[in-house]
């Protein structure tokens, strides 16, 4: 898999470099500057971009702006943000209309490099993946504004709630230890409460996700 890294940190980009191509990825680029981000992708047409949030030129959000510019420009290009910090409205605007394919993770998380690296191939296979940490802040929020929402028992919030981490049912039946049949009940009775019907069009999957943390 070919991905550009954006990162203005030198150290922080050649250690991601490294755990990246230990992991079998191959970095086709590493850059410093939310400008060269972008000129980068549009060069390799990379699988997918990792890029810090805060980047130069501004120190704030040019790292977000370039990710999503990528997404205008290339949109089968994989995304995954790196944040130092939670920020729910970087989440929400990276999710925008289209959540397949995306990741928003917490820095600290590449220091567990199997489950970093794992998160990074679900992404690349089209799947969203939040920090947990970020889902947590989302899904407190949504809670408060939604009724729909707190007519979920409190088994379905935690299985919508790894849903929205990117979690496959198996794993969220090993992670809340109940069956496989038993996630299915329950992500029918989501759908159920969240009105969201069966079609040919729309994945509820992703669409109950999305419901759940942009309320």
């Amino acid at each position: 898999m070919r991905v550009v890294i954006g990162e203005d940190e030198a150290l922080l980009r050649t250690g991601l470099s490294h755990v990246l191509e230990a992991g079998g990825f191959e970095v086709v680029a590493a850059v410093a500057d939310a400008d060269e981000l972008v000129r980068a992708v549009d060069d390799q047409v990379p699988d997918m971009v990792i890029t810090d949030i805060r980047m130069p030129p501004d120190h704030t959000d040019a790292g977000l702006r370039a990710a999503l510019e990528v997404r205008r420009r290339h949109p089968d290009v994989a995304i995954v943000v790196l944040s130092q910090h939670l920020q729910r409205a970087y989440a929400m605007e990276l999710l925008g209309d289209r959540s397949a394919g995306v990741g928003y993770l917490l820095k600290q998380r590449i220091a567990d490099i199997d489950n970093f690296t794992e998160d990074l191939r679900r992404v690349a296979g089209g799947a969203t993946v939040l920090d947990p940490e970020v889902v947590s802040l989302m899904v407190a929020r949504a809670r408060g504004d939604h009724d729909a929402l707190d007519r979920l028992t409190h088994r379905q919030h935690e299985v919508l709630a790894l849903m929205a981490e990117g979690r496959t049912n198996a794993a969220i039946a090993r992670t809340l230890s109940i069956s496989e049949r038993a996630v299915v009940q329950h992500t029918s009775h989501i759908y159920d409460e969240l009105d969201l019907a069966v079609s040919d069009d729309d994945h509820r999957r992703v669409l109950a996700v999305i419901r759940y943390l942009t309320t």
